[in-house]
């Protein structure tokens, strides 16, 4: 599963995952499963046809992730590594944060963070003048979209419809479209 929603230059994609990195110290548990959401800048590239052929859209660096994430192998809905990385350099994530009340009650913690958007660009390393002002308010109203995809993905991997581990895993695996 990919969501995206995107405005002038910010926009946001919302994917299920399954995850797991033997090199990591992830515990007893190992694999994670659940719902990444990051905000990205989009880019749009030249036409590769006519002036009426499809504009090639790129989903370009990401600026800030949410990870709502559980043991593989917990009860669904635990989100016992429910996490969010401010900062990105360059395409890797910076350290995981983790909030206890994003694991408690990560729609009501999501909502709090599009309502003060312009708080959580804050942190992250974006460049002045690289969102274009209009696109903070865009995300702002765009928050019910937003979260109904979150909890769709929710309900999904909870229902074991996503989220899934691939047929064939040996060592690190991350199905994702994220």
């Amino acid at each position: 599963m990919l969501w995206s929603i995107a405005f002038d230059r910010l926009g946001v994609v919302v994917s299920d995952l399954y995850f797991v990195d033997p090199a990591l110290d992830q515990g007893a548990d190992g694999a994670e499963r659940g719902v990444r959401l990051e905000l990205r800048l989009f880019e749009r590239d030249p036409l590769k046809g006519s002036a009426y052929s499809a504009v090639p859209i790129r989903v370009d660096r990401p600026i800030w992730r949410l990870d709502l994430l559980e043991t593989a192998d917990s009860e669904p809905g635990s989100l016992n590594r429910a996490h969010h990385h401010p900062q990105f350099a360059e395409w890797n994530p910076g350290r995981r944060v983790f909030d206890p009340e994003l694991s408690a009650d990560p729609v009501s913690w999501l909502r709090r963070q599009f309502d003060s958007v312009e708080d959580l660009l804050a942190q992250t390393a974006l460049e002045p003048g690289e969102v274009p002002p209009g696109d903070v308010e865009s995300l702002r109203n765009a928050a019910p979209l937003v979260l109904a995809a979150v909890e769709h993905g929710l309900a999904e991997v909870a229902a074991g419809r996503a989220g899934l581990a691939p047929d064939e895993s040996a060592g690190f695996v991350r199905s994702s479209w994220l």
